[in-house]
């Protein structure tokens, strides 16, 4: 194996060889783009609190948001345990791919069999890869999520029949986001991995529990995934606050510990796509084009990127987000950047899903 990494004639054209063989092998290869004449039939979200619209609401935790000033913005004005003012990132990409304008969470007591089939959200903000830190939380882990993904596609082929159901598996993007807690809390915000891991073996660490979830999700009919990496944690206003100097610039180890992650995310997508057959893993950049929008607010129309829009913008978030919060909540969320401590407005989230759809394509 050492040799394929040689700088010699002899061991470049080995390395030459063994990926011929595995582009060329007996097994069909997966992709890392999505093709735009393919077919969308429903969107499955699982991960964190970017793409949770609700399924905290019944846990008993201190990390849900069911209540004012969360959903301000949302249509009819009403919380719905999205961790923002309106839509979140797994509504948008629903509106955006044309699958449907919202996306309905897997405890939404209003169900409906059109839902099943257009699909749900199984995320639980929170979570994470690394189990603890959805125990920290109190939160759904993603073996949990994966439990329910099963009840779902039980449910489903009651109402639609099998090979209705199975079609619309095989047709449904699979839209992940995770990692961010794990750094953000996990590693650094309480140092319980911190105490046994460096930031290169925890990053490690996490892509072995990332790669044990998509191999789950595959063996259950999943096949077209897509990927957000992990955002520019030091940059969060709550960020700022813990792990910044004095004048709340980006903590930039925080930072420095995604990036590393992010690289090897990356790596392994694209290892699993030549072993898992006919599967597509598109790897989203979130980190970019999310940092890029902080760090010029002006540039896309936005005043505020270092606080968020709730209370003083410095800490709050979830059950610290609420209508009794010190400072007052911001009378106009369109000028700010996040909605609370942790998670941006909807109209920032609008803007940084316009640099992701792109990447969803050949």
């Amino acid at each position: 194996m050492e040799h394929y990494y040689s700088s010699s004639s002899f061991g470049r054209i080995i390395t030459f060889v063994v990926v011929l063989v595995v582009l060329q092998g007996g097994r069909a290869k997966g992709g890392t783009k999505l093709r735009k004449n393919e077919s969308i039939l429903a969107i499955q979200a699982f991960g964190d609190s970017f793409l949770d619209t609700g399924n905290n609401n019944h846990l008993i935790s201190i990390t849900k948001c069911d209540f004012p000033p969360y959903g301000r913005d949302f249509l009819g004005g009403k919380p719905t345990g999205r961790f923002t003012d309106g839509k979140v990132f797994s509504d948008l990409f629903a509106e955006a791919l044309g699958v449907k304008e919202l996306l309905p969470s897997y405890h939404d007591k209003e169900l409906q069999m059109k839902d099943l089939e257009t699909g749900l959200c199984f995320a639980s903000g929170g979570s994470g890869y690394d189990p603890l830190s959805s125990k920290i939380n109190q939160v759904i882990p993603l073996s949990d999520q994966i439990k329910l993904f099963k009840d779902y596609k039980r449910k489903l082929k009651r109402g639609v029949g099998e090979r209705r159901a199975k079609n619309i598996i095989d047709n449904s993007v699979f839209l992940i986001s995770s990692g961010n807690n794990d750094i953000l809390f996990s590693y650094f915000s309480t140092n319980l991995r911190r105490f046994h891991y460096d930031v290169p073996s925890y990053t490690d660490l996490l892509v072995n529990f990332a790669s044990q979830f998509f191999r789950e999700l595959y063996d259950l009919g999943a096949r077209k995934f897509v990927v957000l990496n992990t955002s520019p944690l030091g940059c969060l206003p709550f960020s700022r606050t813990i792990g910044g100097d004095i004048v709340r610039d980006c903590a930039n180890e925080y930072n420095e510990a995604v990036k590393m992650f992010n690289h090897k995310l990356s790596s392994h997508l694209t290892l699993l796509t030549q072993q898992l057959p006919h599967s597509t893993m598109v790897y989203i950049d979130f980190y970019n084009p999310f940092l890029d929008i902080i760090l010029q607010p002006i540039t896309y129309g936005f005043e505020v990127s270092k606080k968020g829009c709730c209370g003083t913008g410095l800490l709050e978030t979830a059950i610290l987000c609420n209508k009794f919060s010190p400072g007052k909540t911001c009378a106009d969320s369109s000028q700010y950047v996040f909605w609370d401590s942790l998670h941006p407005t909807e109209l920032a989230s609008k803007a940084i899903v316009s640099k992701l759809i792109p990447q969803l394509y050949h």
